[in-house]
Formats: C-alpha cells, sequence, structure tokens
C-alpha cells in the first residue's frame, strides 16, 4: 500500500487549487549559460566553453512560488529585488508563469541575486553569484512588513524560504509568526543556520543534513547521530516537526506528536539536485495548507523530491508528476519507524 492510500492522495490534491499560500523570502535569477569545451585556453590552464545558449530560471523563495502554482495553488510572494536588468528578468519569468509581483519591494540600493553556472555538456564547469546579503531595514522592511501583514490576512498557509541573503530579518520573522499564530496558519520552513533557532513553533522546518548538523553541533555521520539531532532541534524549538532531508538516503520526519518516519529516497538517477529543497517545501506547505497530517505532508514531497532531482537546473512538480510518481512507487513510499536510542 502507498502512502498516504488512493482516495487520501487524490482528496488531498484535489485541494491543492482552493490553496493561496504566503511565500516570504530571499529570491534569485538561476542563469545558465550551456555550451561545450573545446579546449585548453592558452591564457590560463582553464576550459574555453563554446557558449550555445543561454536560458534562465527562477530560484530561491521565487522558485518555491513557482513550484507551489504549477502544483495548482496561488503564492503569494513577498521578496525584495533591485532595480536592475536581472529584476527585470526575473519579474519576466514570474509574469510567463502566472506569478503576480505586485508584492515585490524594490531596494534602489540592492542588486538582484543572480546566480550564473556555465555548463559543459550538462556537467557544470563554475558557478558565478551576483548578489548583497546585508539584512533588508528602514523603508523596506517597514513595506515588507506591510506586505506580509497585509497577505497573511487571505492566505491559508506559509513558507518562509530562507537563503541567507538579507531578505528575513528577526524582526521580520517575529512578526509574521505571531501573525500566522494568531490565524492558526501552518508555517514551513526552509531554514539557513543563521536565524536556526528563531524558527520557534512553526509546523515543520526543511534543513538538510548539513544544516542540521550545523545546528546540532555535530556531523550526521549515522543514523544513531541523526535521531540524536533530529530529537534536539525538534524538541528546542518546540516546532510540531522537523523533516531532516538526506539526499540520496531520503528525508527523515521527527513529530512532537507522533512517531519519527523514515522516507527512503525514490529516484533512481540523481542528475541535479538544484531547487529540490524549493519542491520539497513548496509540496509541504501547499499539503499543509490543505489539511494533510504532517505524515502524509512528507511523503508528497519525497515524491515530488524524487521527480525533479532527474532533471538539470531547478525544476518544478504538477499534480500529473506528483500522480505519476504516486503510482510508480507502487508500496515503496511507505515511511518506515525508526526508534530513538
Amino acid at each position: 500500500m502507498s502512502f498516504p492510500n488512493p482516495d487520501r492522495f487524490q482528496e488531498l490534491l484535489s485541494r491543492f487549487p482552493r490553496q493561496k499560500v504566503l511565500v516570504v523570502g530571499d529570491l534569485m535569477l538561476d542563469r545558465y549559460l550551456w555550451g561545450d569545451t573545446v579546449r585548453i585556453s592558452p591564457e590560463a590552464p582553464v576550459p574555453v566553453i563554446e557558449a550555445r545558449e543561454e536560458t534562465h530560471r527562477l530560484g530561491g523563495a521565487a522558485n518555491v512560488a513557482h513550484n507551489i502554482r504549477a502544483l495548482g495553488a496561488t503564492p503569494i510572494l513577498v521578496g525584495v529585488v533591485g532595480d536592475d536588468p536581472f529584476a527585470r528578468d526575473l519579474r519576466g519569468l514570474l509574469a510567463e508563469r502566472g506569478i503576480d509581483d505586485g508584492d515585490l519591494v524594490v531596494d534602489r540600493r540592492r542588486r538582484t541575486t543572480a546566480k550564473t553556472r556555465v555548463l559543459a555538456r550538462h556537467q557544470q564547469v563554475v558557478r558565478i553569484d551576483r548578489e548583497d546579503t546585508g539584512e533588508i531595514d528602514g523603508e523596506v522592511l517597514e513595506i515588507a512588513r506591510d506586505r506580509v501583514r497585509a497577505a497573511l490576512e487571505t492566505a491559508t498557509a506559509c513558507i518562509v524560504s530562507d537563503y541567507g541573503k538579507g531578505v528575513i530579518t528577526r524582526a521580520l520573522l517575529d512578526d509574521l509568526l505571531a501573525m500566522a499564530r494568531e490565524r492558526n496558519l501552518p508555517v514551513s520552513v526552509d531554514p539557513k543556520e543563521t536565524h536556526f533557532f528563531a524558527y520557534r513553533g512553526v509546523a515543520t522546518l526543511t534543513p538538510n543534513a548539513a544544516e542540521a548538523g550545523a545546528a546540532f553541533g555535530r556531523r550526521l555521520k549515522d543514523e544513531a547521530t541523526l535521531l540524536m539531532a533530529g530529537r534536539y532541534l525538534r524538541e528546542e524549538l518546540e516546532s510540531r516537526s522537523v523533516l531532516i532531508t538526506r539526499g540520496e538516503h531520503g528525508m527523515t520526519l521527527f513529530q512532537a506528536d507522533g512517531p519519527t518516519l523514515h522516507f527512503s529516497a525514490l529516484a533512481r538517477e540523481v542528475f541535479d539536485v538544484t531547487g529540490a529543497g524549493d519542491t520539497v517545501i513548496s509540496t509541504i506547505g501547499v499539503a499543509l495548507g490543505a489539511g494533510a497530517e504532517l505524515s502524509e505532508a512528507a511523503a508528497l514531497s519525497n515524491y515530488a523530491a524524487g521527480i525533479v532531482v532527474r532533471e538539470v537546473g531547478t525544476a518544478v512538480i504538477t499534480p500529473d508528476g506528483l500522480r505519476q510518481a504516486f503510482t510508480q512507487a507502487g508500496g515503496t513510499g511507505e515511511p518506515r519507524v525508526l526508534e530513538m536510542p
């Protein structure tokens, strides 16, 4: 039997179009230069790439919004961009995907975060980052707070996409969490170490193994360490759950009111994990808004992750893709209960 059962799976997916999910966080433009290695440069011992194509994709919180839209729900995106060509490219991509950019805040002192990846025959050669990571303040912060307050009036769930680029500040975060609690909205967080222990009382956090290990103070080298770290983080944060994603080793859910569950990775081939965390948090956020239990939301996110890691670059999941992954998994999507030491 797959988990959740087929009837419950279809019931949850049927509720996705009614969800409005507030996404707050760091926006990024992912740029890809595709080409072939033709020779070694005579100027330095580096390959010369003959560029054939340039493509742009949404990254960070913008990719979270894209995933939410692809799942059939409505994202409300609050983030900060500069007044530059990359901001215009990012807005153009949002418009193409039917995502409203009306809640983006412009900071003319700030560069829009852009990551340029150079790939030769689908292998990444180098990545060039262009960004400002100081925390937003002053008028920009106040505008962002006002837009978060307004968005929470109609949202059914909230996602914080923290890439440590300065949009998520303690002041903004404290307001957001207080308002979400007042409205009893589930808050899901993709955290960075900077604010890790500020995310108290949320529905779930989705750190990867490296982030969880850094917060715990020990590398997660085996299952025993994983269990100790997950239990400590969930209790310290007083959250309903912590979901530690572990790449090819799957993901493990630590719950306040339920057993610790391990979901095995479903992808047989992994081409690129770029954006997989965005897909996980997006699926969880929409699922919780739709009334899923934490274990059900984690299972759906595992099916989604199994699809997107098979593609190169940031990718998104659709309801049809989720149905396909669910069907193909057969009974392999059933979680395993892990006993605490």
